[in-house]
């Protein structure tokens, strides 16, 4: 499948949440968003921006623990975090499929590179560095399937 990709800066945390925010409104329904960076390199804050463009109100932080979390807004997101599975196998277990195929909003996957094999070949991918000497500068890659 061609993509098309995108490189650019953010200085801040809230530069950030504005980029999560203006890629929200090219998402199309079922998108499946996989997050990519180190511990700290602000997959959960680009999250946050996300939901807030798509109009959900509670308090989005990482579902290290909790594993899905799902929002609702104008338009459903479900935020999952695969820090802690172990492959394909256990993250299919949690029912990941359902999200992956089913799951009428956007989902954001936080260590998507874990169950690799068993994305779609629609993935949008998101790839997060932190950049030079300032603690919020990152420098933010967008992979956009083409067509």
């Amino acid at each position: 499948m061609e993509r098309t990709t995108e490189r650019l800066e953010t200085n801040s945390a809230a530069e950030t949440q504005a980029l999560a925010a203006r890629l929200a409104a090219e998402l199309p329904d079922g998108a499946v968003l996989c997050l990519h960076g180190e511990l700290g390199a602000g997959k959960t804050c680009f999250v946050q921006g996300l939901a807030k463009a798509l109009g959900v109100r509670r308090p989005v932080g990482s579902p290290t623990f909790t594993l899905i979390n799902e929002y609702k807004g104008q338009r459903a997101l479900a935020h999952v975090d695969l820090y802690r599975v172990r492959g394909a196998g256990d993250a299919f277990g949690l029912g990941l499929e359902d999200y992956l195929f089913r799951f009428g909003g956007i989902v954001a996957i936080e260590w998507a590179e874990r169950v690799a094999e068993s994305l779609p070949e629609t993935c949008w991918h998101v790839r997060l560095e932190a950049r030079g000497a300032g603690e919020q500068a990152r420098t933010v890659t967008i992979e956009r399937p083409a067509g």
